[in-house]
């Protein structure tokens, strides 16, 4: 990994941040964005002060694609040649019946993981496909392979992950461009926090009885699939903490 260029979006916490260290730690120069000013500059200073590498941190909010293009659009002409996007922003935001859901909050979570993800996409692998070399490694869910309740519209953003994920493969099948869809079940990130507006309490029931994933684990796994030989494409993970079967069954203790 040593001098090629990782894109992270959603840099700032859990699974984005934690890839920032791993591919830092190897050498990597790492574009970090994220929504926060202040989280993007400690992390950029944690970054070079561990591992002595390159960090740019790229400031917009994925659903914004003005900001997105502009922020791009603008690299440094050293940053350009992006090796590897890791599409990690996304979210959720409550547990609500998909016909008594918040349209707002839907609005906010479709925006977020399937239009970011596009967005983001669209303005970074042109010039991969160009360079005939990239690897586009998406974050989806084991929450993409069957709705569960109080889920759907989530569930359905992460499946559309996986839909997207598998077309450009196939129109990227004529390139030496690898595609991945890293499917995570229970880790214990800011993901829950966010789900139930900040409530902490609720949040930490969700691991309760339960060994979950670290945005570590999951680091580790897309750094894996990102280190196969070139001609090795991994193109999908399915990744649980033990005693968890699928979205909805698991074993607490």
């Amino acid at each position: 990994m040593k001098n090629k260029t990782i894109l992270i979006t959603g840099a700032t916490d859990g699974i984005g941040k934690a890839c920032a260290h791993k591919f830092a730690s190897a050498g990597a120069r790492v574009i970090l964005n994220g929504r926060n000013p202040e989280k993007l500059q400690t992390i950029k200073q944690d970054l070079t002060k561990k591992y002595a590498v390159e960090v740019l941190p790229l400031l917009f909010d994925v659903r914004d694609r003005k900001a997105a293009a502009q922020a791009i659009g603008n690299l440094p002409v050293e940053w350009q040649a992006v090796d590897i996007l890791i599409n990690n922003a996304g979210l959720v935001l409550g547990v609500d019946k998909e016909h008594e859901g918040n349209l707002e909050d839907w609005e906010i979570v479709i925006d977020t993981n399937i239009k970011g993800l596009l967005t983001v996409t669209r303005l970074i692998v042109p010039g991969m496909a160009e360079r005939r070399r990239g690897h586009i490694i998406n974050i989806g869910s084991i929450a993409g392979d069957a709705a569960y309740p109080g889920g759907s519209v989530y569930c359905a953003t992460k499946s559309a992950v996986k839909t997207l994920t598998d077309g450009l493969r196939i129109d990227l099948a004529d390139t030496h461009l690898r595609v991945t869809n890293i499917k995570p079940g229970l880790v214990e990130t800011h993901f829950s926090i966010t789900r139930f507006y900040g409530d902490k309490a609720r949040a930490d029931a969700v691991y309760k009885g339960i060994k979950p994933l670290t945005g570590e684990d999951i680091a580790e796994t897309i750094f894996f699939a990102a280190s196969a030989p070139e001609h090795v494409q991994i193109a999908e993970v399915l990744i649980m903490p033990v005693n968890q079967a699928t979205a909805t069954i698991i074993y607490r203790k």
